[in-house]
Order: structure tokens, then sequence, then C-alpha cells
């Protein structure tokens, strides 16, 4: 044999044995396989979109949509009713996930991830296009609930998606790691989100962004949107659906299936989010409700001010998710999420003395710490929970229990969170964080371990 001839032979040997190895847990019938650069892209717009809007509309719900979209008098009814109108979302979201959950087990993640990836951008934009109440009346709040409702139903499919995406897309050994991208949208939306205010707190009056400049944030969401669905458009169907597509084993009634067959495990996967939910609801929102509040209710810090100590407690967010998932591919999904929230739970008891000391040093040791930590909790998530779902119903289990936990959690964190503190004191919304924590500790210690979990099952 020639020389030339033999190297190559040996190189192409080489890079085929590579080649198999690193796809040995995604191959089934030369199923085409997307690469790691468009799984990632693809899988983190739909949360970096969901927590960009989280932010902006929590914001603009109490600075501007009570002057713009309610009859004006009373503007603690009015805040109230733009509060109320904030909390659809979480109503709509288990229903998206049964909507799209249904889809996703029957029809494909690819055409499912497309569609609640629209109905999510479309609901946002046009958030940022409604009229107000001076030009068409009660339409006007009937508009943006609609509008935040389709935002849920979107949102609800969304995660879940990303989650397949990543997950059913990864060599067997890296699954935590790639489903750590999907989270990785959470840090980067929530970052764009505060820069986004802060700049247009800087380049514009507040007459300016009360008139126009809030609609800005939620039609530059249209840019992520389109990111989106660029990739998304171009992906192939993931190997682990295909088989069940070739195999006809679709279920007919997912969310059926999943209450009457999986049900259990639909509750444990619920209560494993719990404590992620309410420390990040509790770390951004209370926090910011907290810290910019005068005293003695609060701490007084400048909003501003406030702003940028989340943007950087947010990078820790972000470099802990990848961490996270690395450690769960190492250590395992349940071993490593215990130990996490052991931490949460002994977090929880030490926070209310650095959030509450007033020194700005300790507070923001505070939001890194706390954020740091909710990087690590949600890290492995979009590995575990869908790992916890048998292929036929696994979108929908996923989605549903990833969304009926944000009404337990994050929709009721907040205001539990202000009422604890004023009527109790700052140490007991420390103590309610700890009791999440518990209740997610039990339903880890009731869960299996599932690194070695085959998704083709």
């Amino acid at each position: 044999m020639r020389p030339g001839l033999c190297v190559r032979s040996s190189v192409h040997r080489l890079l085929t044995n590579k080649n198999k190895s690193m796809h040995a847990s995604i191959d089934t019938d030369a199923t085409p396989v997307n690469s790691r650069g468009k799984v990632m892209v693809a899988s983190l717009v739909g949360t970096a979109i969901e927590f960009f809007d989280f932010y902006i509309y929590a914001t603009a719900a109490v600075i501007v949509f009570p002057h713009i979209f309610f009859p004006q008098g009373d503007t603690t009814v009015a805040t109230l009713q733009s509060l109320a109108t904030f909390a659809i979302a979480f109503v709509a979201r288990p229903i998206g996930s049964a909507l799209f959950g249904h889809f996703g087990d029957r029809a494909g993640r690819k055409v499912t991830l497309v569609a609640s990836l629209l109905t999510m951008g479309i609901s946002t934009v046009a958030i940022g296009l409604l009229p107000g109440y001076d030009s068409i009346g009660v339409f006007a709040p009937l508009l943006l609930a609609l509008a935040r409702f389709g935002q849920g139903l979107g949102l609800g499919g969304e995660w879940g998606g990303a989650a397949l995406l990543a997950t059913e897309n990864a060599p067997a050994k890296k699954r935590a790691l790639y489903g750590s991208f999907p989270q990785l949208g959470a840090p980067i939306g929530f970052f764009f989100a505060n820069g986004t205010f802060l700049l247009l707190s800087w380049l514009l009056s507040d007459e300016q962004f009360m008139n126009w400049g809030w609609r800005v944030p939620f039609i530059l969401s249209a840019v992520l949107v389109l990111v989106g669905l660029y990739v998304r458009v171009s992906l192939h169907e993931s190997p682990v659906f295909a088989k069940v597509q070739k195999e006809k084993k679709q279920v007919k009634v997912p969310i059926g299936t999943l209450l009457s067959k999986h049900l259990g495990t639909t509750i444990i996967g619920t209560f494993i989010m719990l404590a992620t939910y309410t420390l990040f609801y509790i770390m951004t929102v209370y926090s910011m409700t907290y810290g910019t509040t005068p005293a003695p209710d609060g701490l007084g810090i400048a909003r501003n001010t406030f702003l940028w100590m989340l943007m950087l407690a947010v990078i820790g967010f972000g470099v802990m998710v990848p961490v996270a998932g690395l450690l769960a591919d190492r250590f395992g999904r349940r071993k490593t999420m215990i130990v996490i929230t052991l931490l949460i739970i002994a977090f929880a008891l030490i926070f209310p003395s650095m959030l509450g000391s007033g020194n700005q040093a300790l507070i923001m040791a505070f939001l890194l710490c706390g954020l740091s930590m909710m990087g690590l909790t949600f890290g492995p998530m979009g590995a575990l929970l869908p790992e916890l779902f048998p292929t036929e119903v696994r979108y929908t289990g996923a989605s549903f229990s990833y969304n009926l936990s944000s009404i337990l959690g994050a929709s009721v964190a907040p205001y539990i969170a202000t009422w604890l503190a004023h009527t109790y004191g700052l140490f007991y919304v420390g103590i309610y964080l700890a009791a999440m924590a518990c209740l997610t500790l039990m339903a880890l210690i009731l869960c299996k371990e599932t690194r070695h979990q085959s998704l083709f099952d």
C-alpha cells in the first residue's frame, strides 16, 4: 500500500470512530444529527425571550401599565389590575404545556418548537404595539390580558421543547451539559432586560419613557424571535422522536396518559422545580422591591444602582449553569441536586442578615451568592425533568411539571415574601425559602437517579 493512501485510510478510520463515539447515544437508522452550535442557539433563544419578557413585563406592570391601559382614578386599583394581567401568564402556562405537549409528543419536537416560539413572539411584540385606554377604552386592558395569555400559552410549550431539543440531541455522557443550553437563556435574557432598562433610563426622560420608550423592549424581542425561527426551521427532528414516529408509538392523548400513568412522577418533577422558582423570584422581584423601597420598609437604594448590582450578580448565574451541568454528568443528577438544595437551605437561613444589613458590599455578596445558587439549581433541570418521562409523553411531562411549579413557586413568591417581611420580619422570608427547598429535597430523595436512563425508552 502506498504511504499516502495508508495515511488517508488511518485518518478516515480515526474520524469515523470519533464521530461514532460522539453520537452513539443518538444514532438511529442514520437520522441526521444537529450540530452542537445549532442545538445550543435553538434551545437557549426561547428561554432568553422568556426571562427577557418576565422582567420587562413585571417592571412595566408596576410603572407603566396602570397609567396606559387602565382608567385613571384610584392608582392602587389600577396597579392591582395591571399585576393581575401579569399573573394571567402563570395560569396560561400549564394550558400551553398540555396544548404544545400534545403536538410535541404526536407531531414532533421541531414543528412544535417553531409554533410555540411564534405564539410567544407575536404576543410579546403585540404588547409593544397596543393602543392605550385613552384611544380604545375598555378594549385596551382586554387586549393586554389576551396578549399576556398568548405569551403564557407559548411559554408553556417553550421550555419543555427546548430542553428536549438539547437532551435528545446530546451524547449519552453529556446530556446534563447539553441540557444546560436552554438554561443559559435565563441569565442572558435577564441581563439584556436590565441592560435595556438602564440604557433607556439614560437616553430618555421620564415623560418620553412613559409615552413611548416602554414599548421598545417589547418590540426589540422580535429580533430574538427571528433568530430563533431562523435556526429552528433548519433543525432535523430529534433522533429519539424519529424512532417513535417510525415505530408508530405515539399516544393519542399525551396529557391523559401522563396523568393516568405518570402522575406520581409529574408531582415529583413539580416539587423538584419548586426551590428553583422560589429562589429566583425572591432574588429578583422581591429583592428589587425591598432594595429600592425607602426606609423603614426597605433599603432605599437607587433603582439604577440596584439594577447594576443585579446585572453583575447575573454573571454568576450564567457561569454556574454549565458548571452544574458538568457536575450532574459527573456525579449524577440526584446527588448533585441534593447537595445544591442543602446549600440553598443554608443560604436561606443567613440571607436575611445579609440583605437587611444595609451594607452595599454585603448586599452585593447576597445577590451574587443567591443568583449563583440559582445557576447551580437551574442548570441540571434541562436534563433531569425530561429524563423522568418516557419518550411518548416526555414533551408534555417535562413542560407540565416545569410550568405547574411556576404557579406554586414563582407566581406567589414575591407576594408571600413581601407579606412575611412586613408582618413578621425579613428572617421569615428566609424561613419561607428554606421550607420550599425542604419540599424540593423530599422530592429529590423520592426521585430515582436518571443519569444512565436511556432516552429511547
